[in-house]
C-alpha cells in the first residue's frame, strides 16, 4: 500500500479517524480514482467542515467563505482558467504580488509547480468547500465552451513575444525542452487534458499535417475535432506530451510508449501515450484512462438478467476457460475486471498478464507483457502456472502456443479468462480450430464465449420519441406488426451531448454457454454458422436480439444497433 494522503495521517493523529477507517478511504481513492475528501465525507468518517479544518492546519491557512467574498474579475487576465479549472484551484484576492486560491485539499506538489510556474509570482492558499470553489470559478470565467478559443486568442499574443522559442529547432534537445516548457504551450496542453477528461473522452489525438495541426478526441467512439492550435505549435506541444510522459524528446524516428499520471479536476487519471513518426512529424495518441468514470463491478456493466445469471454462475467454477470477444473498444477489458473483481477473495490467488496493465486492482496480481525482451504472454503464462493461482487472467490469445498453454491450465484445475478478436461468440470456437487447437481440448475446457459490442446511448436531455417506418423497420427485418404502436427514441441534438443525440455508451451481449450438443459439433469441427444455430436452438439471443431489446426499452437507435452488429 502507498503513503496514505497526509490529511488521512492528521486526521489519525488528531484522532477523528481510525488506522482502520484511514486505510479504508485511502484504498477506495485508488481503486475509483474519486478524490480523498469526497470518499471520507461520502463513507460518513468525517464530515466536510472537520476535512477542510484539518487541511487549513496543514497549510497554515485557515477556512474561508467563498459566498461572502468578491468576485474580483481583474484576477481572469492574471490567471488562465485553463489552470483554475485543472487544479480546481479558485483565484480569490492579490494580496501586494501573491495571488491567493481557494483550494478544497491540500495540492499535490506537481499542482504547487504548475501554478507558480504559469503565472510567474508567488502563491498562497486558502481552503473553502469545493461546492463554493466550482461556484467561485464559473462566476469568474463563465461557461467553459470558449476556453479553448479564448486560449487560442491569448496564445496567439503571447506567441509573439515567445517566438524564438517556438521556432522548429532540428535536434537541439535544451531547444526542444526550452520550448516545450514555454508558458503558453504548458497552459495550452493542460487546457487540452483538463477538456478531454471533462467531455468523457477515451482518447486524445495529436495530428500533425502539410498545412495544419489537428486535436481530435474520441467521446463515446466517435472522433470530434476542436479548434486547431497555429501550425509551428505542433513541435513545442508534442515535446511537451513527451516530457509529462518520460519519453526521450530527442527521439522522433522511432514509435515510443509511456504513461502520463495527472489529478485533473481533483481526480486521479492515467492517460498511456503512444507516438508514431509520420510524414509530417509525429503523431501522439493519449489514452485516458479514468477510474472514477469506470464501472468495475457486474452488477453496473448492463447484463440482461439471464446472462448476468449465468455468467455469474460461470466465473465461480474450479476450472475452465471463459473468453470474452469483440473488436478493439467492446469494453473486453472492463467485463473481465469486474468478473475477477467478483471473485476477488483473499483465499483466491488471481494472476493477470496484460498488455498493458490498464487498472491497478487491489489484490491481483498484474503483469505487463513486454515483446521487446520476450515477455510474451506464452511466456508470462508458462511463469504463471508456477506460481501456484486459481485463476489466470490472460490478455489476448494470440497464437497457438498461448492457446495451448491456457488450455493446459484449464485442463489441471485453473479457471481461465481471455479475450479475441472475432465477431460473435461462436466465431471464438473457429478462430481457436484455425490456430491448430485441436477441436476434442476446446470441448474439454471452453466453458463459456461472451461476445459483446458498445453502442451509444440516446441523450436523455433532448430524446425524443417517433414512430418507425417500414424501411427502418426493414433494416431490423421487424414488420409494423410485429412492434404495434411501441415507439422508437432518437436523440434531437443538444448542448449536452454536443448536438450528436448521444451520450455515454453501453454495452450488448451474446453469451454462449457450452453444453453437450455444442460440445459435440465442436469436436465434428462444425462451421461457425452451425455452431450459432445450436446456441440459438438452445437460447443464445445475438447481438442483433440484444440490440433489439435496447431499441425498444428506449436506451439506443437502429442506427446504433445496425452498424455494430
Amino acid at each position: 500500500m502507498g503513503a496514505r494522503h497526509p490529511v488521512l495521517e492528521e486526521l489519525v493523529a488528531t484522532g477523528l479517524l481510525s488506522v482502520e477507517q484511514a486505510d479504508a478511504i485511502h484504498d477506495e481513492h485508488l481503486a475509483q480514482g474519486t478524490p480523498v475528501h469526497a470518499v471520507a465525507v461520502e463513507l460518513g468518517f468525517v464530515d466536510e467542515s472537520q476535512y477542510l479544518g484539518t487541511v487549513a492546519h496543514l497549510l497554515g491557512s485557515q477556512v474561508v467563505d467563498l459566498a461572502a467574498m468578491p468576485v474580483l474579475s481583474e484576477l481572469k487576465k492574471i490567471v488562465p482558467a485553463s489552470i483554475a479549472r485543472m487544479h480546481q484551484a479558485a483565484p480569490v484576492r492579490i494580496d501586494r504580488n501573491t495571488v491567493v486560491f481557494a483550494v478544497s485539499d491540500i495540492p499535490s506538489p506537481a499542482a504547487v509547480d504548475d501554478i507558480a510556474f504559469a503565472l510567474s509570482r508567488p502563491v498562497d492558499y486558502v481552503v473553502a468547500a469545493e461546492a463554493q470553489i466550482e461556484t467561485a470559478i464559473f462566476q469568474l470565467y463563465g461557461e467553459e465552451s470558449g476556453s479553448i478559443n479564448e486560449l487560442l486568442v491569448a496564445l496567439e499574443v503571447e506567441l509573439e513575444n515567445t517566438a524564438e522559442l517556438i521556432d522548429e529547432h532540428k535536434g537541439d534537445i535544451a531547444d526542444l525542452e526550452h520550448a516545450a516548457n514555454a508558458t503558453p504551450v504548458i497552459r495550452f496542453v493542460n487546457l487540452v487534458l483538463y477538456q478531454a477528461v471533462k467531455d468523457r473522452a477515451s482518447d486524445i489525438h495529436f495530428e500533425p499535417f502539410a498545412n495544419e495541426f489537428k486535436i481530435r478526441y474520441r467521446v463515446d467512439g466517435a472522433l470530434l475535432e476542436m479548434s486547431p492550435p497555429p501550425l509551428r505549435l505542433a513541435l513545442p506541444i508534442t515535446s511537451r506530451v513527451k516530457v509529462l510522459a518520460g519519453l526521450d524528446i530527442a527521439e522522433s524516428r522511432l514509435p515510443q510508449d509511456g504513461r502520463i499520471q495527472l489529478a485533473v479536476g481533483g481526480r486521479s487519471i492515467d492517460f498511456r501515450v503512444s507516438t508514431l513518426p509520420t510524414q509530417f512529424g509525429e503523431s501522439v495518441v493519449l489514452r485516458v484512462l479514468d477510474r472514477s468514470n469506470v464501472q468495475l463491478d457486474l452488477d453496473n456493466i448492463g447484463f440482461p438478467d439471464d446472462i448476468r445469471q449465468d455468467f455469474l454462475a460461470d466465473i465461480q467454477n474450479p476450472n475452465g476457460i471463459i473468453i470474452v470477444t469483440g473488436p478493439t473498444g467492446s469494453g473486453k477489458t472492463t467485463t473481465l475486471y469486474a468478473a475477477l473483481q467478483r471473485i476477488n477473495r483473499s483465499e483466491t490467488k488471481i494472476l493477470t498478464a496484460e498488455d498493458p496493465v490498464e487498472y491497478d486492482v487491489e489484490g491481483i496480481i498484474q503483469l505487463p507483457i513486454r515483446e521487446n525482451i520476450g515477455l510474451t504472454f506464452a511466456a508470462a503464462l508458462r511463469a504463471f502456472l508456477r506460481q501456484d493461482p486459481d485463476v489466470i487472467m490472460v490478455g489476448e490469445i494470440r497464437d497457438l502456443e498461448t492457446a495451448q498453454i491456457a488450455i493446459q491450465a484449464a485442463l489441471t484445475g485453473h479457471l481461465v479468462f481471455s479475450t479475441l478478436h472475432t465477431n460473435d461468440a461462436a466465431g471464438a470456437i473457429t478462430r481457436l480450430i484455425d490456430m491448430d487447437v485441436e477441436p476434442f481440448l476446446i470441448a474439454s475446457t471452453l466453458e463459456a464465449v461472451m461476445g459483446q459490442r458498445l453502442v451509444r446511448t440516446i441523450c436523455p436531455a433532448c430524446k425524443t420519441a417517433y414512430a418507425p417506418d417500414a424501411a427502418l423497420l426493414g433494416q431490423l427485418n421487424l414488420s409494423h406488426g410485429q412492434v404495434g404502436n411501441q415507439p422508437f427514441y432518437r436523440g434531437a441534438g443538444c448542448a449536452t451531448c454536443n448536438h450528436s443525440g448521444y451520450r455515454g455508451r453501453r454495452a450488448i451481449f451474446e453469451y454462449m454457454r457450452m453444453c453437450d450438443r455444442l460440445r459435440a459439433g465442436i469436436i465434428d469441427r462444425k462451421p461457425t454458422l452451425a455452431l450459432r444455430n445450436h446456441a440459438m436452438e438452445l437460447g443464445m439471443r445475438t447481438l442483433r436480439e440484444d440490440g433489439l431489446r435496447c431499441i425498444l426499452d428506449g436506451y439506443t437507435t437502429v442506427e446504433e444497433v445496425v452498424q455494430y452488429t
